[in-house]
């Protein structure tokens, strides 16, 4: 556990805040080891220089995670902090989140640390609403342990555990999470720095949990595997970018976009061809899912045009210790119900 202001930032004043915050006040003194090119390098610069934004004193704030690459990134915030064991960081979240209402918790995992032996944990999270915002960085391999295919790999993919190719079909992250009925789900990438602040901004502010999916390339064992939109050359044509309220469209000049088909499905039509008035229109507020569902089933895998954005942010009951309406339970009465005998005798 690492303890806020250990590099000499500005005293706490007003009740536990700085006067000003600043990315400083959010970089620990620990020396920041990845691989020489990894996407995670990004993501913890662009999370350290949204902090600030939040006005909250780094001692209010704390990251938790998981084993994988991105457990690391416990260790550079100079926040409380947890390096928790494989798959469990959303149950740790989940617990301090149960008795502390008033930290901003965050998790950050991998895409195999989320979702394999932590998936459950992590569709739970989502299902009750806990007020944890979750980053999980998905490059689509094992990158801690040396390449092993993670559930995301795409089918066929030759790696160190799949020497025939991968076999499993992959999640889908987004689309896992809205069949959670998770309230808020959005997608971003590691090189875009704009839109990554911008959704963790909009999940900074969202009551509840909130799930951001990250492409984060690992130079090392799958380099390469978002390049149709991250690559100067070829992002305009592949980056389908969700707007709330607007026509969903896509393409250097929008010239391409997202309709229903005769079956109901969606697919991809020429804008000119077709007209703008029968594409769908993003609406993440929606109280169904089924429109966002299909747009993250749109692409079955990121080498094309692939959504990237908020999918969903609707508003649920968030988890909570207690809404103060309920008086905590007394000693007496905490007693009867441990030691109350459970048998029971069948006539």
């Amino acid at each position: 556990m690492s303890e806020a202001n250990g590099n000499g930032a500005a005293p706490r004043t007003n009740g536990g805040a700085p006067e000003k915050l600043t990315k400083g006040d959010f970089q620990s003194d620990q020396e920041t080891r990845w691989c020489p090119g990894c996407g995670d390098y990004a993501v913890l610069s662009a999370v350290q220089q949204f902090m600030p934004e939040l006005g909250i004193a780094p001692e209010r704030i704390v990251f938790v995670t998981g084993i994988g690459c991105a457990g690391r990134f416990s260790y550079y915030m100079d926040t409380y902090g947890m390096h928790g064991i494989h798959g469990r960081a959303p149950a740790i979240a989940t617990g301090l989140a149960a008795t502390r209402d008033d930290l901003s918790i965050w998790v950050v995992t991998g895409d195999g640390d989320a979702l394999s032996i932590g998936g459950n944990h992590l569709i739970h999270a989502l299902r009750r609403n806990v007020p944890l915002k979750i980053l999980l960085f998905n490059n689509q391999i094992y990158g801690l342990t040396k390449g092993q295919a993670s559930p995301t790999s795409e089918l066929g993919k030759i790696t160190k555990s799949t020497p025939f190719g991968v076999a499993d079909h992959p999640f889908n992250p987004i689309a896992l999470a809205l069949g959670a009925e998770a309230t808020f789900v959005a997608r971003t990438i590691d090189r875009d720095r704009r839109h990554l602040s911008e959704i963790l901004r909009a999940a900074a502010e969202h009551e509840g949990a909130a799930l951001i999916e990250i492409y984060q390339n690992c130079p090392v064992f799958n380099d390469g595997a978002f390049a149709a939109l991250t690559e100067k050359e070829v992002k305009d044509h592949n980056q389908i970018r969700l707007e709330p309220g607007k026509p969903v469209r896509f393409g250097a000049a929008g010239e391409r976009g997202i309709a229903r088909g005769r079956d109901g499905s969606l697919e991809i039509v020429d804008v000119e061809e077709g007209g703008e008035d029968a594409l769908v229109v993003h609406d993440p507020g929606a109280a169904d899912p089924g429109l966002v569902y299909s747009l993250a089933r749109l692409a079955e895998e990121p080498s094309g045009p692939t959504p990237i954005g908020i999918f969903r942010a609707v508003k649920r009951p968030v988890f909570r210790r207690s809404d103060g309406r309920v008086e905590p339970p007394s000693e007496d009465q905490l007693s009867a119900l441990l030691f109350t005998d459970d048998a029971w005798t069948i006539a």
